[in-house]
């Protein structure tokens, strides 16, 4: 769970780069960026730390594209959906992977 906000932090953070102007949206943004990457050192604490960063990435760039696409205007182009599914497949197949080395060790 703390990867999966950590990453909508880091959505966040990312769009505020872009579009922050003033001191608040900047602050907002700082703000953002430290809940972003004190959730994912906390997650690794739990989780293998790679696993845990695929999963922060994949989710903050899916997030990101879905986000310019549906508050921003960014054209929709399916390709560009079509390999955002890639990367979270990707995603899923690095944690199914995870889990099956895990159940060998046990």
């Amino acid at each position: 769970m703390k990867v999966i906000i950590a990453a909508f932090f880091e959505v966040c953070w990312v769009v505020g780069l872009k579009h922050a102007d003033d001191l608040w949206t900047w602050t907002g943004t700082v703000l953002a960026i430290v809940i972003s990457f004190y959730l994912l050192v906390k997650s690794g604490e739990k989780l293998p730390v790679g696993s845990a960063y695929a999963v922060f990435v994949g989710l903050g760039t899916a997030g990101t594209v879905l986000s310019d696409i549906v508050f921003f205007g960014e054209p929709f182009k399916l390709e560009k959906i079509l390999l955002i599914a890639v990367l979270l497949a990707g995603v899923i197949g690095l944690k199914l992977v995870e889990d099956e080395k895990k159940g060998e060790e046990a």
